[in-house]
């Protein structure tokens, strides 16, 4: 068909999506300046790995990956504490590299005791994002999760180093739960490790999963020792594509130093034109989005990440205090910079309705706003969660607010004869009978072993 032909089809069917600005479910950045886009567009057909025809694109990684080390504090004493780093597709994959890290660590120095590499473990809140069950399956490994409670919706440090043993090849603590925003006390977690590390003879590191607050904290609460300040943190991640203020997908991989990574993971190549070192999942990715985060890193440096990351919290905290104040909601995130920019809630009082109808009614107005239900053996707590990006500004929180207030309204005039009836309408429309390519003839997969419904926590 004439190319004009196929543009329209396209273009018309994607006028059924979402509008990126009003989905509230996404940490993903939605918006760039002209600027940053028309560098992308130029480089779109760039392939990153090919460092010979492209020297200046690796280069510019480089300097990514130093300006980010330097902002989590990464050690610079000498130059072989000198902490390295590596550009990734998205966390997921920075993840599962840096687990993959730990574990080949943790066999190599059980290797040279003569002790057996078997059954390997990982220590992690159940409020984990989903890319850490890949990594534990995807790599073979235990995951030991610490339940979240009603009292504490994130791990709990000392119920962590508790789980913590001889096959132990590390502890995740979130910088910004998926759930609900919060950060995890990663200075106790460091404390408390390091004891029972001195006290056993183990070598057990922390991965901090900062996928969304690692662009957050150093600007909001820079007092908050949370990197590597502390020593046990052998590694971090952060999404570039999130807080990071750069179109999907670009994250970030950084650790400690050369002793962390061990150097067998890393490959050498030399077929691409020159002799280079490749630690990656995705051999071949575009360039643009690397060329995108620097230009956002040096268009805004620390004062314009700092400015937007504080009217980030402004707002979330704007949101967060009038829907408290309308007394039908309890508000589970933080306020203050002392969680992700997000307002976490749910319903005060029992109703006939429930969170997941009053996501859907926000729906209709075309707002994307995701209700879900907590983390394991949490799943009876039921919530709503809007994500506070750049793009969301005073103004549309007013309207967004006025549009919960109507929606809890019509809700409200409903019986639960006609709330069932517009539920199966739910159930049954195209947004919710959508599959995925990997099973396209099979119904989704929503059941855990005991047969209890496990919902993600929206798009992430």
């Amino acid at each position: 068909m004439p190319a004009n032909v196929a543009y329209r089809l396209i273009k018309d069917e994607l006028a059924l999506d979402g509008t990126p600005a009003l989905n509230l479910a996404s940490f993903v950045t939605t918006f760039m300046e002209d600027e940053a886009e028309k560098l992308m567009t130029e480089n779109l057909s760039k392939n990153f790995i090919d460092f010979e025809e492209y020297p200046q694109t690796a280069e510019i990684s480089n300097r990514c990956v130093n300006i980010i080390a330097r902002l989590f504090n990464a050690p610079m004493d000498d130059a072989h504490a000198e902490s390295l780093g590596c550009s990734t597709v998205g966390s997921t994959e920075a993840i599962i590299l840096a687990t993959l890290a730990m574990k080949r660590r943790w066999q190599l120095a059980r290797k040279a005791k003569g002790l057996s590499t078997e059954n390997p473990n990982f220590i992690m809140g159940a409020n984990c994002q989903v890319a850490w069950h890949k990594a534990m399956r995807y790599l073979e490994i235990e995951g030991r999760e610490v339940p979240c409670t009603k009292e504490l919706l994130y791990m709990d440090p000392k119920k962590a180093v508790a789980l913590v043993d001889e096959n132990t090849i590390g502890v995740c603590a979130i910088l910004g739960s998926t759930y609900t925003g919060h950060y995890e006390d990663v200075q106790t977690l460091d404390s408390l490790l390091e004891a029972k590390c001195k006290e056993n003879g183990y070598d057990v590191g922390i991965h901090v999963d900062a996928a969304s607050g690692g662009f957050v904290t150093p600007f909001t609460v820079p007092n908050l020792v949370w990197d590597f300040r502390l020593p046990r943190v052998h590694s971090i991640n952060v999404s570039g594509h999130k807080y990071g203020l750069t179109y999907p997908g670009i994250g970030w991989a950084v650790w400690r130093g050369k002793d962390y990574l061990p150097e067998d993971l890393v490959f050498r190549i030399n077929y691409l034109g020159s002799d280079q070192a490749s630690f990656t999942l995705n051999f071949s990715k575009g360039a643009s989005n690397i060329i995108a985060q620097y230009y956002v890193l040096i268009r805004l440096g620390k004062l314009g990440f700092t400015h937007i990351m504080k009217n980030l919290i402004s707002n979330a905290d704007y949101l967060s205090d009038q829907l408290e104040a309308t007394g039908k909601f309890n508000i589970l995130s933080e306020k203050s910079g002392r969680g992700l920019p997000l307002v976490a809630f749910n319903l005060k009082a029992k109703k006939v309705y429930n969170e997941f109808d009053l996501s859907s009614k926000l729906r209709e107005r075309g707002w994307i706003v995701p209700a879900y239900t907590m983390a394991h053996e949490l799943e009876d707590m039921k919530l709503v969660r809007v994500v506070v990006r750049e793009d969301f500004s005073r103004n549309r929180s007013e309207i967004l607010l006025r549009d919960i207030l109507a929606a809890i309204s019509l809700l409200d005039s409903l019986d639960e004869k006609a709330l069932e009836s517009h539920r199966k309408y739910r159930r049954s429309s195209a947004r919710h009978r959508h599959r995925s390519a990997l099973s396209p003839n099979a119904a989704p997969n929503t059941k855990g072993k005991a047969g209890k419904a496990k919902t993600a926590p929206g798009v992430c």
